[in-house]
């Protein structure tokens, strides 16, 4: 089990350096394609769309062939389609190359979230949120990575070779993940020592019915609530304290680093974090502390206290989204990933525009304290349905 869980934590930090090396080459795409910005907004798109349309399928196609085949194959379709975006000249073309990327990391991140949910099963340990810490430790990796090359390496050069890179390592750990089966839980397997009666069914051959598709739902809104969050201080964060802040353009970098730094370190000790106080408890702490992280961080008077908002709201966040997506998976297997991967990543979709609506209504300080606003409500809805989502 210890050799299973490596290999899919493999994929989780896979999937973050990957998308990583990606994002930092943007710049070098746009120009080769002669993009102008809003070409360049629309053809980014993609990434999204292809990720949203094959979510949900690829929670069938979890159920019908396994989660583990399904996660080896969108990981070498992830590492594959990562080099194709430099071979692109134009901003249309470039777009449908994102929507194949997008549709290979959407599925990637179904599979191997439903794989995780099997291996937390077979534990019985909450350890979630440390296999997205390795998603967050391979995104730091892949840009700080991505950052050294840029200047040596033209971005086809610098993807085709985390093309490479991204396929040796699926087909390393993806050999330890095709030799397991789905585990049986701790508890199955004690059963099943002392009784023929069959074990209970493992989460993934559960499926989404009408009996849980409510839970599930409730699991993906508090996913949506995070991803807000994330994809607004990415895309807003270095804006708000360049000009509301008078930050230099390099100082104000740091504001999503400090979220991000703190966001992985809130994973590395979330397995501990739950154990000690229980899922629930996690969430209202989680969004409680993230509401009063995002306040100060908005509408803070300074720079050093903004950054230190910042730091505690990605504190907050850290685990909301990794206890969401093992509740809903845990209640309808990949079914129940895919539904709340989906209106995850909507929320993630959802955060930047309209933070950029209610910045021209109102102010970009005014705009980003909907973040602890949805913070707080994924607090109390965690709160609110703590009886069901035990049952």
């Amino acid at each position: 089990m210890a050799g299973l869980r490596a290999a899919v934590t493999v994929f989780f930090a896979l999937d973050g350096f990957v998308f990583a090396g990606w994002v930092v080459r943007i710049p070098a795409v746009k120009e080769q394609t002669h993009s102008s910005a809003s070409a360049l907004g629309l053809a980014l798109l993609g990434v999204s769309a292809g990720a949203v349309v094959t979510m949900m399928f690829t929670g069938r196609l979890c159920r019908r062939f396994g989660n583990h085949p399904m996660t080896v194959t969108c990981g070498a379709l992830t590492s594959l389609a990562v080099a194709l975006p430099p071979l692109t000249h134009s901003a249309l073309a470039l777009g449908g190359v994102l929507l194949v990327f997008g549709a290979a990391y959407g599925g990637l991140n179904v599979a191997m979230n439903s794989a995780a949910v099997d291996v937390i099963a077979a534990l019985r340990r909450p350890v979630m949120p440390s296999f997205h810490a390795a998603f967050s430790l391979g995104g730091m990796l892949g840009s700080g990575v991505g950052g050294l090359v840029a200047s040596h390496l033209s971005a086809t050069r610098h993807l085709f070779a985390l093309a490479v890179v991204g396929l040796a390592v699926t087909a390393a750990a993806g050999r330890t993940v095709l030799r397991h089966t789905v585990p049986a839980p701790a508890e199955e397997m004690r059963s099943a020592e002392t009784t023929p009666a069959p074990a209970p069914e493992a989460p993934s051959s559960r499926r989404l019915d009408g009996g849980t598709r409510g839970l599930v739902i409730v699991f993906g809104l508090i996913a949506l609530c995070t991803a807000y969050g994330e994809g607004a201080l990415a895309d807003w964060g270095a804006l708000h304290l360049q000009q509301d802040l008078s930050a230099d353009p390099g100082v104000a970098a740091t504001g999503y680093g400090s979220f991000a730094l703190a966001t992985t370190i809130g994973r590395v000790t979330g397995t501990t974090l739950l154990e000690r106080l229980g899922r629930t408890r996690t969430l209202v702490v989680g969004g409680a502390t993230a509401a009063v992280g995002m306040l100060l961080g908005s509408l803070a008077p300074t720079l050093w206290v903004a950054l230190l908002g910042f730091g505690i709201t990605g504190l907050g966040l850290a685990n909301i989204f990794p206890v969401a997506i093992d509740r809903a998976g845990a209640l309808a297997g990949p079914s129940g990933v895919a539904a709340a991967s989906t209106l995850g990543y909507a929320g993630m979709l959802l955060g930047p525009p309209a933070i950029g609506f209610m910045a021209d209504w109102f102010s970009l300080p005014t705009a980003l304290t909907s973040v602890a606003v949805l913070a707080a409500v994924a607090a109390a809805v965690g709160y609110a349905t703590r009886r069901a989502a035990s049952a």
